[in-house]
């Protein structure tokens, strides 16, 4: 029996998911790709709480293409984790490869200052 794409998907995220939780600290990047649209989140799963978002639809974000609003809402997001206090996080790539806008958005996270 073959998995939908959304199947698989569904299937690794749960097993990163195992491995990866945020703290207040050490919050969790979540990282979110529609066709058209990218998000990123700062997640702290001991509280439950949405420390900063951003997405490829803010107003402040202008691109052009995906990668570019992928680099855009990469360092976006590690300004805000920066005014925030945060310096490192654990990135949670949600079942998505690690490649192309996935890829774009973490190198812009750790240019602006994130470690991860």
């Amino acid at each position: 029996m073959a998995l939908s794409k959304l199947q698989r998907r569904t299937r690794i995220k749960q097993r990163i998911r195992k491995i990866i939780s945020g703290t207040a600290t050490k919050p969790r990047l979540s990282v979110y790709r529609s066709n058209k649209e990218i998000y990123a989140q700062l997640v702290d799963d001991v509280n439950g709480v949405t420390l900063a978002s951003v997405s490829s639809r803010n107003k402040e974000i202008k691109a052009t293409t995906k990668s570019e609003a992928a680099t855009a809402v990469g360092k976006a997001i590690a300004e805000k984790a920066v005014k925030a206090g945060v310096e490192t996080v654990a990135f949670d790539r949600n079942g998505y490869l690690y490649h192309g806008r996935v890829k774009v958005l973490a190198d812009a996270a750790r240019e602006a200052g994130l470690k991860f």
